[in-house]
């Protein structure tokens, strides 16, 4: 039977049968016992299912993925440690020492640091496009030895749309899959699977969890990508892993499982960014309500927009639902239900107008988090992204001035009341 994404928010993940428990089970436990060493030995050479070691993976961590990749309409997820991990998993699985990836330069600073800066280090070179950039200026970044193309559905903070089919489209004609985090959207607003993309990631620290309460991320393969009709690319992917007992990913899991697979034997096995059973289980909490929370967030993002729009006190206003932006027409293509509550702005007068303005706020709160139940709202530049040149600031479409103002799910004339009595401090 299909289900709407609002019953799989709820139900998705996991079934109970007769005599088991309603709410999904935390195995706080780190081992399981086996009665002989031959059933154990099946197990690590990936012959049959089974558990023996959390920090590969766990009950309760899989019940929750599989929840995620009926949302996304997935094949296969896996949870991680963060939503930094499962960038770097999601790409490090793909490339190596060598290796060249595409991404869009409007990203989250700190996943453009770890492309940029650290998987540099590693050997692995990234050309930066900006997501409106020409066709041409897109299929010029491509080189030979180019493994994946990444981006954001909505960026942080910039809040550029990428359009998803555009950027599949070059991709897979290069013969290789985009990389889509999806965080601020979440499932119940865009399911990038649906419009091209082959894997998708989450910080689900932020809207999945959506109460502050735990970090994690996930990644989510859609099971379409060809990996064998490209597989002098990804080698990794099709022929024997000689650190895990020679098994070929395609070959024994199919395009449906191979790359989470090998993300989980390979890369968690090797780097241990696991997300714990009780942080699992948290997430599971938020994503029961999810279906419930994205449209509250979505009309409190908008309400605000509109408002901030209109004050004679604020130089700019960038939200993708406001109409008159410039990334309203590629929202209403791949976002018609709602943009997350994020919106980003600038108080006339730069950077010592922005600082005046959140000393003087009283509901939302000054925290280094974005996309939560409770209002927050942060200064970019001088925090998440002061790591970043004013060129790759601007590059990235965040200036001194911006503000990312992240709407809960409080009244909105709350938060417009907030909003208007920290302006009036200016």
């Amino acid at each position: 039977m299909t289900q709407t994404i609002n019953t799989i928010c709820v139900q998705g993940g996991y079934r109970p049968g007769d005599g088991d428990p309603r709410q999904i089970p935390i195995y706080q436990n780190t081992t399981w016992k086996y009665d002989t060493s031959e059933h154990m030995g099946r197990l690590f050479d990936l012959e049959e299912s089974g558990y023996f070691y959390t920090r590969l993976q766990n009950p309760t961590n899989d019940f929750v993925a599989a929840k995620i990749a009926e949302l996304e309409g997935g094949t296969a997820a896996m949870l991680t440690s963060s939503g930094q991990a499962a960038n770097f998993f999601a790409i490090f699985n793909l490339c190596s020492a060598g290796d060249h990836l595409v991404s869009s330069t409007s990203i989250y600073g700190g996943t453009f640091n770890l492309i940029s800066v650290t998987m540099a280090r590693m050997g692995i070179e990234c050309t930066f496009v900006d997501p409106n950039c020409s066709d041409e200026e897109l299929e010029a970044a491509f080189r030979p030895n180019t493994k994946c193309v990444f981006g954001e559905t909505i960026a942080n903070p910039a809040l550029t749309v990428l359009d998803i089919e555009r950027f599949a489209k070059a991709a897979h004609a290069h013969g290789v899959p985009l990389i889509v985090d999806n965080t601020f959207p979440t499932p119940v607003l865009c399911r990038p699977i649906e419009w091209g993309a082959d894997i998708v990631t989450h910080s689900t620290t932020k809207y999945m969890d959506g109460h502050g309460a735990t970090v994690g991320g996930a990644i989510i393969d859609g099971g379409k990508f060809d990996w064998n009709a490209y597989a002098e690319k990804f080698p990794g992917l099709t022929t024997p892993d000689e650190s895990y007992h020679g098994v070929t990913y395609t070959e024994r899991f199919g395009l449906e499982g191979a790359f989470i697979t090998k993300a989980t034997a390979q890369l968690m096995r090797d780097f241990g960014a696991i997300q714990s059973p009780q942080h699992a289980f948290i997430i599971n909490l938020g994503l029961e309500s999810l279906h419930l929370r994205m449209p509250r967030h979505s009309e409190n993002g908008l309400a605000l927009a509109r408002y901030l729009s209109e004050h004679p006190k604020v130089a700019w206003v960038r939200y993708p639902g406001l109409e008159g932006d410039s990334e309203f027409e590629r929202a209403q293509k791949y976002l018609p239900q709602g943009c997350c509550g994020v919106v980003s702005f600038g108080v006339a007068g730069g950077r010592e107008a922005a600082e005046t303005f959140m000393a003087n706020l009283k509901l939302a709160q000054i925290a280094t988090h974005v996309a939560d139940a409770r209002t927050c709202v942060l200064h970019p530049a001088n925090a998440t992204h002061r790591q970043m040149s004013d060129e790759e600031l601007a590059a990235a479409g965040i200036g001194a001035d911006l503000i990312r103002f992240s709407c809960g799910i409080e009244d909105a004339a709350d938060l417009i009341a907030d909003v208007e009595q920290a302006l009036a401090a200016v």
